[in-house]
């Protein structure tokens, strides 16, 4: 379930970070009052009703601080879950646990409220021909961790950077002189440089369309922000020339809307940045 961008290198230099940032020189609280040698287990009660994410995540988590940790998963990711049920039950040392909690939590609530949303989209569309994709509007620095989410959640990944997918859009034309001018920009520069990157080009209206159409060679047309019946049109006039995608605007109560436009993706950055966490709490039982 975890894409393939996501390593176990990448997890680690997370987690490091992440204890760096909230231990430092240490916990001081639990080095004055936890003895050195003990162990205790705890719970992840579900405190809302969602899809819980992170679950592999928190097992990393866990692991890089007490390498002899059990941790039993009753609830493994992209299960759907409810108010008073557990996650996982998890045995460690004490002080590692403590260390581990709100690292654990902290991204849990997040990837769970956005795999919860993105279940949502992808349920409104499930009978479509269609694919609903994330954007690049993430939380800085934990970008792999929306985006794992996301596609916990159902849907799909869009570009990771950019560096991995070439996307012209409206300043980019602007800047360039023109959609003809960028594109041709484009081929010379992946030429130039030995790649082979997928382009997207976004248009504002047919007439830009037109140009697209005109200039070719591309990947995939993004209508940004049409208005339902032109997308309807724009569809037709792309007779399945070019993937293509419906961009701006678009929100868990009118993405049907956009997808029964015909077009091959619905890209809605409502997945990750209008996310609300889902409640999780990790509770010591002994």
């Amino acid at each position: 379930m975890r894409p393939t961008q996501i390593t176990d290198q990448l997890i680690h230099e997370f987690i490091t970070a992440g204890l760096h940032e909230d231990v430092r020189e240490g916990d001081h609280t639990s080095l004055a009052t936890i003895p050195a040698d003990s162990r205790s287990r705890a719970v992840l009660k579900i405190k809302d009703y969602g899809v819980l994410a992170g679950v592999e995540l928190a097992q990393h988590i866990f692991n890089y601080l007490d390498p002899s940790v059990s941790l039993v998963v009753q609830k493994p990711d992209g299960t759907d879950v409810l108010y008073g049920q557990t996650a996982f039950e998890v045995e460690c040392n004490t002080r590692a646990l403590l260390q581990a909690e709100r690292l654990v939590l902290n991204a849990m609530q997040r990837m769970s409220g956005i795999a919860t949303l993105s279940s949502r989209f992808a349920f409104e569309v499930g009978d479509l021909p269609v694919k609903v994709l994330d954007t690049r509007k993430t939380t800085p620095l934990i970008r792999f961790l929306e985006k794992w989410a996301v596609n916990i959640g159902g849907c799909e990944n869009y570009r990771w950077g950019l560096y991995d997918w070439m996307m012209i859009k409206d300043n980019h034309v602007d800047a360039a002189g023109g959609i003809g001018r960028a594109i041709e920009r484009a081929h010379a520069y992946q030429k130039e440089k030995g790649l082979n990157l997928n382009i997207t080009v976004e248009v504002r209206n047919l007439v830009e369309l037109e140009e697209v159409i005109n200039a070719g060679g591309i990947t995939r047309v993004m209508f940004d922000n049409f208005e339902i019946p032109i997308l309807h049109e724009a569809v037709a006039i792309v007779g399945g020339r070019f993937e293509t995608e419906a961009s701006g605007g678009i929100t868990l109560f009118n993405v049907r809307k956009y997808a029964q436009s015909g077009v091959n993706y619905v890209s809605a950055g409502a997945l990750t940045h209008s996310a609300q966490p889902l409640d999780l709490s990790l509770k010591i039982v002994r």
